[in-house]
């Protein structure tokens, strides 16, 4: 039971977490909703086990939910349908790579140079990668899930590192449903 109460912030928003996933699975919009409510508490939890680039990003995933749900909603002038699931543009993929290492090195030198975090350089890394997968899923990209999988595979194992072992679990977890929410989306993506 005292581990049960150690960690219930952690089972909380795993929980969350894996309605999550299953939501954005599924294309739907109450994933935004639930996101919400688990970045809120994601925020209390990282700031907790010293996780700061990870607590900073939930202000980030907070601001991103809102702008996903909106971009979801909005009709697209002509057709008046919500967007549609696509491709990254090519055009698109070299800038963000390099805004994406920037973010990386400007996260790990605030973090070894003002925080006392242990593992600035995987936190960080899934930081700067986390940026860049929100805003394609808010685009509806199909290749956000490949992002996905590498953020999830580094955070994984940092969070059975620093002793978060349900979030641990789902993030290996997301793994499996990316892979499976890759193969979905695929089939429902515009050519």
């Amino acid at each position: 039971m005292e581990f049960l109460i150690a960690h219930w912030l952690d089972i909380v928003t795993t929980i969350l977490g894996l309605a999550y996933i299953l939501l954005e699975y599924r294309a739907s919009l109450w994933m935004w909703a639930v996101g919400f409510l688990m970045q809120v508490l994601g925020i209390v939890l990282y700031y907790q086990k010293g996780l700061y680039a990870d607590c900073g990003m939930e202000f980030y995933y907070l601001s991103m939910t809102i702008y996903g749900y909106w971009r979801w909603i909005k009709p697209k002038a002509k057709s008046q349908k919500p967007i549609a699931i696509t491709h990254i543009p090519k055009k698109i993929i070299g800038y963000w790579s390099l805004v994406t290492g920037a973010v990386w090195a400007t996260i790990y030198w605030l973090l070894v140079t003002f925080t006392n975090s242990t593992v600035p350089l995987a936190d960080s890394f899934t930081t700067a990668l986390s940026l860049v997968g929100i805003w394609a899923l808010a685009h509806k990209y199909l290749e956000q899930w490949f992002i996905w999988i590498a953020v999830d595979i580094v955070t994984s194992v940092l969070y059975f590192y620093k002793d978060i072992p349900f979030k641990a679990s789902l993030y290996a977890l997301y793994v499996v449903i990316a892979v499976f929410g890759y193969m979905k989306w695929r089939k429902m993506t515009l050519r």
